[in-house]
């Protein structure tokens, strides 16, 4: 009895377009994340430029702004992607973020490049989280592993982030600061033609009401937990009534957001995911790997300026081997073709050892190769778990609710970042007994002992990185050894 073959999909791309797929969506999750750390280098032009008198008080708000938007939106992207398709919202997303960057280039004042830096996290939220849903969506009909693409974006975002810093020092140096915006244009453009053209994705999304009140509830809470973790112990101390105030609104908008997602008909994140071992402990890594990742490139950045005398832009180019390392572990780990677990196992252990060389090793005449080195291999245990864990999640989540697991690890890392931030400073602050800031200041044997002491306090710093990197790779013996098929949940919460 002969077969019949079966029907080719309606707008199947061919592996041209696929591979014109994976780089566009490769080079947007690049541009996003270069935009989210890239004014870092830019704050005196900025200022000098628009408000001499306060704007450096208000530049942090520059990074706040874009950074809350991009968190605040990322739950919903999700769901977007699983009602409307992931392709109409990663175009929505990057001409969202084209205006915003239009509009900070623009800017006459620092109220309006704030407001337009927000309008460009919006978008940007998408093109971090987003684009991996369509790099899922982008694998061969006959290829197993959903996640991948989506695992070599994760590496690609890593990557970005290390050399942001750099990168904004060299635009601001050789041009005008617009230009970190305005550079943004021609290339966002170049995504959006392309995107439009080529991509074809083989979803068929459900239309569905979106579940409006969760997404509220989920941006209420995450910003509030974010700005108390940015403001606390820096602008407001940790018992003022500012932080204890916004610290309250985040338990209460995640215990609001936790009560409606087990109410809701079609919940924006459904609690049924937490089921699937992959996704449960997939989720609560990635948190860790991001808050490690925070105390692995701020405070090697920190220790370079404050005990070794060197610029912000010089010591920004020490995270080019990080950048090296992640790219390299990628591609060696792609060839590899390592079981997730087996990959996560290794970066976190992998991360826990460099956390305890940086910290037996740091001085105040270390080595600066040393330093590079040690970077390098950090760089190597992030390549690992950034992108397999992506891949981990992608490939065991339910196909109708792909996006909102993307996102949903995306969301993860980006509270890890916070948390991280705030965890490890206080830490250091608390050891200090010299305000860090008036370090460069002193001369002679003052500043010899300052130097000393912000280095012994550093190295409690990276010791505590290494036992949270070892509590990540007990939490990562819990997920399952087989790579199987995605898991069957129900999509919507059972009615009372």
């Amino acid at each position: 009895m002969t077969e019949t073959p079966a029907p080719k999909t309606p707008g199947a791309m061919t592996p041209a377009a696929r591979a014109i797929g994976m780089f566009v969506c490769l080079f947007t999750i690049v541009l996003a994340v270069l935009d989210l750390q890239i004014v870092s280098a830019a704050a005196v032009p900025i200022v000098r430029d628009l408000d001499p008198a306060h704007g450096i008080d208000r530049f942090p708000w520059l990074v706040s702004a874009f950074a809350l938007a991009a968190a605040a939106m990322l739950p919903l992207y999700g769901k977007l992607c699983d009602t409307l398709g992931a392709k109409r919202v990663f175009l929505g997303a990057v001409a969202t973020f084209l205006l915003g960057s239009a509009l900070c280039g623009l800017a006459q004042s620092m109220t309006q490049l704030i407001a337009a830096r927000a309008l460009q996290g919006l978008g940007g939220g998408g093109l971090m989280s987003v684009t991996m849903v369509v790099m899922a969506h982008l694998k061969d009909p006959g290829e197993e592993g959903a996640g991948k693409g989506g695992g070599i974006g994760g590496i690609v975002a890593g990557g970005g982030m290390a050399l942001g810093p750099w990168l904004g020092g060299f635009l601001t140096d050789h041009a005008n600061w617009r230009w970190i915006f305005y550079v943004n244009l021609p290339l966002g453009i170049a995504v959006l033609v392309a995107g439009a053209l080529v991509l074809k994705l083989p979803d068929h999304p459900v239309r569905r009401p979106l579940d409006w009140a969760g997404a509220a509830l989920a941006a209420g809470f995450s910003t509030a937990l974010l700005l108390a973790m940015e403001w606390g112990g820096r602008t407001y101390p940790w018992g003022s009534p500012q932080i204890i105030g916004l610290l309250c609104a985040a338990v209460l908008g995640l215990a609001l957001f936790v009560r409606r997602q087990a109410t809701a008909a079609d919940p924006l994140l459904p609690l049924s995911l937490f089921r699937i071992p992959e996704l449960r402990w997939g989720f609560v890594v990635q948190g860790i790997t991001g808050a490690a990742m925070m105390c692995a490139i701020y405070y090697v950045l920190v220790y370079l300026q404050v005990a070794r005398g060197l610029s912000s832009s010089d010591a920004g180019l020490y995270l080019l081997p990080m950048a090296v390392g992640m790219t390299g572990a990628g591609l060696v780990a792609g060839r590899l073709d390592w079981p997730a677990r087996t990959a996560t196992l290794s970066g976190t252990l992998t991360m826990a050892a460099v956390f305890a060389l940086l910290a037996t090793t740091l001085s105040p005449d270390t080595s600066l190769w040393l330093i590079r080195a040690e970077l390098f291999l950090a760089g190597i245990a992030f390549g690992q778990l950034i992108g397999q864990l992506v891949f981990l999640v992608q490939d065991a989540a339910p196909r109708p609710l792909l996006g909102v697991a993307t996102t949903g690890i995306r969301f993860f890392q980006t509270l890890g970042n916070a948390l991280g931030a705030a965890l490890f400073g206080t830490i250091l602050f608390r050891l200090l007994a010299t305000d860090v800031n008036t370090i460069p200041s002193l001369h002679g044997s003052a500043h010899a002992a300052a130097v000393q002491d912000f280095v012994h306090a550093t190295g409690i710093v990276f010791w505590c990185g290494a036992a949270l990197m070892l509590l990540g790779t007990l939490l990562a013996t819990r997920l399952p050894k087989r790579d199987g098929a995605p898991a069957q949940v129900t999509v919507g919460a059972a009615r009372p």
